[in-house]
């Protein structure tokens, strides 16, 4: 009985040593990128580069706060920071960067929610001066929710080639109204949209129009729209031609841009980011070293 007990014993340890092993960081040293791997999972590739989630009008900490905390658990980013930027553009900070190669993130709070996307833009760079001076960052990714998303493009329009301030990477936008809420005409599909661009320009997308030459070729772009049937082509919200106005806009200016369309009920606009599939893309953009 004994000797069956001490069998028993040692089998269990040997399966706790086993299941726990997978998700521990691998060390690869001070100036190399660290990689972990979990269950059912592509590696993920870890740095130290920092990405921000931008909400949207009227937004506040829980409209990415979801998405970031999934992320966390999930192993794939760290949360560190949290930067509210004032009406003048001062900061406030919670929290403090690392350094460390997990990943982190940023979470960005506008004081005034409501606020134009030209002073979003405005507030954007304030952060980013903020984490040059702070933290010495050099390179960012950006992650935008609707307004966000407007805003971080309007940032990259004016901002882009300014040396001075962290480059940016990638850029991720979810459910963000490019072309205003100007949906596809009768003659346009989706798909010949995406090719050319719109054929009803807004103001918006005209002035994109006039400042893209200057985001840098280098920036990755991922443009995720919503559609909650096959009669209703929007987020509810935003109009899923609108979400992905500028693929061609910015293909033709050099970028490498991906699109997705999230489909059904939990496509909808306020529900994007807390969307399962929705995180998955964001971090297999982001993170992920294979495809």
């Amino acid at each position: 009985m004994k000797k069956r007990l001490a069998v028993i014993l040692v089998l269990s340890i040997f399966l706790l040593t086993s299941c726990t092993s997978t998700d521990k960081q691998l060390n690869t040293g001070t100036n190399e990128t660290a990689t972990t791997t979990t269950t059912n999972q592509n590696p993920v590739e870890k740095t130290a580069v920092p990405t921000l989630f931008i909400h949207g009008y009227s937004g506040n900490e829980h409209s990415f706060g979801g998405m970031i905390q999934r992320l966390e658990v999930k192993g794939e980013a760290k949360k560190e920071l949290i930067l509210t930027v004032s009406n003048d553009g001062q900061i406030s900070a919670e929290g403090s960067l690392s350094g460390e190669k997990d990943n982190p993130m940023v979470q960005v709070l506008f004081e005034d929610n409501k606020n134009n996307e030209w002073n979003q833009a405005e507030w954007i760079r304030s952060a980013l001066v903020y984490l040059k001076e702070q933290f010495q960052v050099e390179k960012i990714n950006l992650v935008g929710h609707s307004m966000g998303g407007v805003s971080s493009l309007r940032f990259l329009g004016a901002y882009g080639q300014d040396a001075s301030l962290p480059a940016v990477e990638k850029f991720v936008a979810i459910g963000a109204p490019f072309n205003e809420f100007d949906e596809t005409p009768n003659m346009e599909s989706v798909t010949n949209e995406l090719k050319n661009g719109p054929i009803n320009k807004s103001g918006r997308y005209q002035e994109y129009q006039q400042t893209v030459a200057n985001i840098p070729a280098s920036v990755d772009v991922f443009l995720i729209g919503g559609q909650l049937s096959e009669t209703d082509l929007s987020d509810g919200t935003v109009p899923l031609a609108s979400a992905l106005a500028v693929n061609a806009l910015l293909s033709q200016n050099g970028n490498r841009v991906q699109t997705e369309i999230i489909e059904g009920q939990e496509a909808q606009h306020s529900q994007l980011h807390e969307n399962l599939d929705v995180d998955k893309l964001v971090g297999e953009f982001l993170w992920e070293t294979q495809k």
